[in-house]
Parts: C-alpha cells; sequence; structure tokens
C-alpha cells in the first residue's frame, strides 16, 4: 500500500468484491478485498482484506470469514463499520493530526434511500467527518476519462462484484439508468451450481471465480481451453478433481450475460433518439471488474450494434472517479441523494 502524506478528503468505491480508497493527487491508497474475519465468540476483528479472504471456507469453528456487503449494498453493518475503521486508519497513517476525513462514497444507482442512510451511517460511525454519496456510473465515468460535463452523451457499463450499474451520462447527469445484480458474483454462483449440478462436486466461491477468470467467457472462443479444477464429491464427500473446457463454462454464463446485455438495450430504448446518436458515435464504455470476462466487449457489440470497449483499468475506475470528485466536494450535497426518487422522476 501507499499512503498520501496528508489528506483529510477520501474517495471510497465501497464494493461487494473489494473496497478501493483514494485521495486527491494520490490515486488509490487503499485496495483490498471487502472481507472480514471475526471471532464468534468475542464479535473481535482478526482480519480484513486479503488476510481474511484467504480464510473464506477454511475457518474454524468460532471464525467466520464474510462478506459485510452483499448486492452493492450493506448486509451486515457493525462489520462494515469495523472494516471502514480500520481502512480509513490505515488511508491517513501519514497524516499529521490524523483528523477525520470528509469522503465521497459511491453507490449503485438502484439504491433505496434507506440503504444510502445506512452507507452515510457506517461512514459517520467508522470515522468520516462529513459523508457525500456519487452514483456508481458517474464515478465510473470520470475514472474512464469520459468528459460528461457537455450535452454529448455516453453511456457506461459498470459491471462490479455484486451489481451492474448501466447509465447514459450528459451535462453532469444521468439521463437514463439501470441497476441489476446480474454481476460478478452471479456468474460465480452459476458456475458453481453447474459444477455441482453436472460433474457433482462441490467447490467454493474463490474456486468458481478462478474458473471465471481463467476461461471463462461469454462469446464463442476461436480455441478451447481447459482447466483443472479441485473439489469435493457432492456424494461421498473425498476430494475429486475434474477438468473444465471453456467451451462448457461458456454454456453456463451465456444466458445471464445475454440478459445483461439485453438490460443495456433497455436501456438505450429509454435514451432520447439524440443522445443514442452521440453514444453510437462515442461507443459504449465498461468498466468494473467482471467486465473483463472474456468476450464481454464482443458480446454487447453484436447485441447493441454500438462499438463497446473496455476502459483503463476497468477495476479502478469507479475509485479514480471517486478521488476525482473530491476537486468539488465542497459544492456537493451532504448526505442522502435521493436516487430511487429521481430515479422514479426520470422515468415518470
Amino acid at each position: 500500500m501507499r499512503f498520501p502524506f496528508f489528506t483529510t478528503d477520501l474517495g471510497i468505491d465501497l464494493g461487494t468484491s473489494n473496497v478501493l480508497i483514494s485521495a486527491e493527487n494520490s490515486g488509490v491508497v487503499i485496495r483490498e478485498p471487502s472481507v472480514v474475519a471475526v471471532d464468534r465468540n468475542t464479535g473481535k476483528i482478526l482480519q480484513i482484506g486479503s488476510a481474511a479472504r484467504n480464510m473464506l471456507g477454511r475457518t474454524p469453528g468460532n471464525v467466520v470469514a464474510m462478506h459485510p456487503l452483499k448486492d452493492g449494498v450493506i448486509s451486515d453493518h457493525e462489520m462494515t463499520v469495523k472494516m471502514l475503521q480500520i481502512l480509513f486508519r490505515a488511508a491517513i497513517k501519514s497524516s499529521l493530526f490524523n483528523p477525520k476525513p470528509r469522503v465521497v462514497v459511491s453507490v449503485p444507482s438502484g439504491i433505496t434511500e434507506v440503504e444510502e442512510r445506512t452507507v452515510i451511517n457506517a461512514a459517520i460511525e467508522a470515522g468520516a467527518r462529513r459523508v457525500y454519496l456519487i452514483e456508481e456510473p458517474m464515478a465510473a465515468a470520470l475514472g474512464a476519462g469520459l468528459d460528461i460535463s457537455g450535452p454529448n452523451g455516453h453511456m457506461v457499463v459498470d459491471i462490479g462484484g455484486g451489481t451492474t450499474d448501466i447509465a447514459v451520462l450528459t451535462m453532469n447527469g444521468i439521463a437514463a439508468s439501470s441497476s441489476t445484480k446480474i454481476a460478478g458474483i452471479a456468474f460465480d454462483d452459476a458456475i458453481a451450481r453447474y459444477v455441482r449440478r453436472k460433474h457433482g462436486v462441490l467447490i467454493g466461491q474463490a474456486t468458481a471465480e478462478d474458473i471465471k477468470i481463467q476461461i471463462g467467457c461469454v462469446y464463442p472462443r476461436q480455441q478451447d481451453i481447459s482447466m483443472l479444477v479441485k473439489g469435493r464429491d457432492a456424494k461421498t464427500a473425498i476430494p475429486r478433481e475434474l477438468n473444465l473446457l471453456s467451451s462448457e463454462i461458456y454454456e453456463v454464463l451465456r444466458r445471464p450475460a445475454r440478459q445483461l446485455a439485453d438490460e443495456v438495450v433497455s436501456v438505450l430504448e429509454d435514451t432520447s433518439p439524440e443522445l443514442v446518436g452521440d453514444i453510437a458515435e462515442n461507443g459504449i464504455t465498461l468498466t468494473g471488474g467482471a467486465s473483463q470476462i472474456a468476450g464481454m466487449e464482443q458480446l454487447l457489440t453484436e447485441r447493441t450494434g454500438i462499438r463497446c470497449r473496455i476502459a483503463d483499468d476497468p477495476d479502478s475506475c469507479v475509485a479514480y472517479g471517486c478521488g476525482k470528485s473530491l476537486a468539488w466536494i465542497s459544492h456537493m450535497s451532504e448526505g442522502p441523494i435521493n436516487i430511487a426518487r429521481k430515479r422514479i422522476m426520470r422515468e415518470g
């Protein structure tokens, strides 16, 4: 990790799979899996981040390793607060006075006002002085280097761990958007279910994710590749090895990927013809870790008829965008931003 010399403002990509923290003029200073290992008996945090992720599925009875966020929102308030406390301290470790930071936190476009308040309260309890929210596709666009200040339309598809946020942006605002739970973890779960149903082998989430990364694809590969996978036999409980092919994983991921593509088309249908014309010219920008699944660009290009490209460093775009927004934090609205209400007004 690298830390800024002095900062009181932090940008936070509070994701289901990873937490990234950026500081103005310092880039991403914290990048850790959003996993917490806690002692059941005492409630004490034992590890967070990578160390805790390595414990998933490997802990003794008194220790549980868990994701305190689900589908892009907080599912365990207390564990989220404790995780953020540790990360905040690490991010401002080099500060002379260790002041409470002002923070900008990214949230999914499908978040409710109650969930917004939960995020704000967690950040305040973790040590933030003030909390500002920014919608994930807006942050992703800023982080990807798109100029969304003018009337020209841009489309961003941010495929994260828990949610995929799709938005058309123009004049520093969102003209049309959608949020779906078809994202990285949904792909992992589909792979794990398939391996159990087809091969009778139980695998953990980390193994399913490795399969997705190594041989997963949502568009047919020119050449089939394979991967040796280890798991537990569902009937005998003894260890088993099997060889999986990319072609069979494609069959697993094809349906959810098509549903995701249909959601992108749906947002285009809700967009004005003028902005769709801009998007056809500018292309669609893909961000988020799961945008890197093999064939995602080709699938969305084929389905929409619009050229798609993966942003540079797609994993970090939302965090970079949160960091860029710190430049005008004094002009942002503190507290809830009523995303759900704005969405209803747009749709109305």
